[in-house]
């Protein structure tokens, strides 16, 4: 179910977010960019020789002076000790090796997880600069030396990247709703989780989360089994000036990554912010159920229209997931909160719903003549098959004529029809294009 978790972790003006966006900008990565999701990107989704991960960006941060550097350096190994299957520690080969690296490098050696050390900046690999030789010193195994820049060096490291991933990973199989309660915090995600489990209490239990940095609670409500994943312990340190919303994001990805549905909690006196699209991008990119589940609605005033007005506000500000439902709730007046996991098993039997291929391509038969596919220089686009090859999300694979014709406000209109005839309220479905003899990876 979960995909491996790789995050990059460095100093300040390492080439961190440089490494990060020539993965996911190019090729080299299979990467879902949908228009709406928010910009300043630091989760994406992988792809090297069939294998897929989620890749992390923890960088970004600025430090006010020297004196923070190892303080902010220490939370970001902490953040990827926390939830990384393999960390990729990038040094700055130009400058050479500094008293931060080493105190991170001892830290990532005493995790006993995989670490890839990348020597950035190094623009010619068979004339490495002397100082190279230095970063042997921090006992994380041969440096790999690369240019973010230029993408120098890119396939060794990818190949690095997969041959260090758990035998087991991607395999996890179990009967349960796996439900992931995510936002920022002080937005009720921890209140939430106790009204439930005070509510439907059968089986209860804490168990820590298999490397991530969250909690486990198992529980059964109308004879179904689920676990509640939760992501609330996230507070700002108090001595260091960090960045607390890119922090949110990023503990809420290996939550998100391990779940079925993920219940995105707000504010209702806050509404929708940039924090929360963010932490939304991230679940609508990795294919899972979503809830947008909106608390302290009891603190609201209201009108004759004051849930429509505040529905419509939800779906312009999250347009690229408006297949999410929002529910209204106060945990502290226990308003709707049982509705909520009904919610939950809903969303999660669309997101594994299975459509009939004769059904299919009968409603992408009447699509099409409903609407005529897009054309380029009189070459018009033809949509010959389609099938369902997978779900958790659902996916659909097209057999087209000619993938450049397959516009995106045409793949968003057959999107629409297929969510209009078979459902799948409250997950994103994807969609594979491949052209006539084109073979199936």
């Amino acid at each position: 179910m979960s995909k491996p978790i790789v995050a990059v972790v460095g100093r300040p003006n390492v080439g961190k977010s440089t490494f990060f966006n020539k993965i996911v900008g190019r090729r080299v990565s299979i990467v879902e960019d949908t228009p709406g999701v928010t910009r300043d990107r630091i989760y994406a989704e992988a792809e090297w020789n069939g294998v897929h991960f989620a890749l992390i960006d923890t960088g970004g941060i600025e430090p006010d002076s020297e004196d923070v550097i190892l303080s902010q350096m220490r939370e970001q190994a902490q953040i990827a000790m926390d939830m990384a299957d393999v960390i990729l520690f990038i040094v700055d080969g130009k400058a050479g090796m500094t008293h931060a690296d080493r105190e991170v490098a001892g830290m990532l050696r005493r995790t006993g997880k995989k670490v890839v050390l990348l020597v950035n900046k190094i623009d010619n690999i068979r004339n490495l600069p002397i100082d190279f030789y230095d970063f042997y010193e921090l006992g994380m195994g041969e440096p790999i030396p690369i240019s973010a820049a230029n993408m120098l060096n890119f396939g060794d490291v990818l190949d690095e990247i997969v041959a260090s991933f758990p035998d087991d990973a991607d395999t996890e199989e179990e009967d349960d709703i796996k439900v992931a309660v995510i936002g920022k915090p002080n937005v009720g995600k921890s209140s939430l989780i106790n009204a439930l489990l005070n509510e439907n209490r059968v089986i209860v239990s804490n168990i820590a989360g298999t490397t991530r940095d969250s909690i486990d609670t198992p529980f059964e409500w109308g004879g179904d089994k689920y676990t509640l994943i939760d992501t609330a312990g996230i507070r700002r340190k108090s001595k260091v000036n960090e960045d607390i919303e890119r922090y949110s994001v990023v503990r809420a990805v290996a939550a998100i990554e391990r779940c079925d549905v993920a219940l995105l909690v707000i504010d209702a006196q806050e509404g929708i912010t940039e924090q929360d699209k963010k932490i939304a991008g991230v679940a609508h990119e990795a294919g899972k159920g979503i809830i947008v589940v909106v608390n302290k609605w009891d603190l609201i005033t209201k009108e004759t229209n004051t849930m429509r007005d505040y529905k419509r506000e939800i779906e312009s500000e999250l347009q690229f997931m408006s297949y999410a439902p929002s529910i209204f709730i106060s945990v502290h007046e226990k308003q709707r909160v049982f509705e909520v996991i009904k919610l939950v098993k809903y969303v999660a039997e669309k997101r594994a719903l299975r459509v009939p291929t004769g059904q299919l391509n009968s409603l992408i038969t009447d699509a099409t003549m409903m609407k005529q596919p897009p054309s380029d220089k009189g070459r018009r686009l033809k949509i010959y098959y389609a099938t369902q090859v997978g779900v958790k999300p659902p996916l659909f694979s097209f057999q087209i004529n000619k993938r450049e014709l397959m516009h995106f406000s045409y793949a968003r209109y057959l999107e629409n029809r297929i969510r209009e005839g078979f459902g799948f309220e409250g997950t994103s479905i994807k969609f594979v294009f491949r052209e006539k003899g084109e073979k199936e990876e």
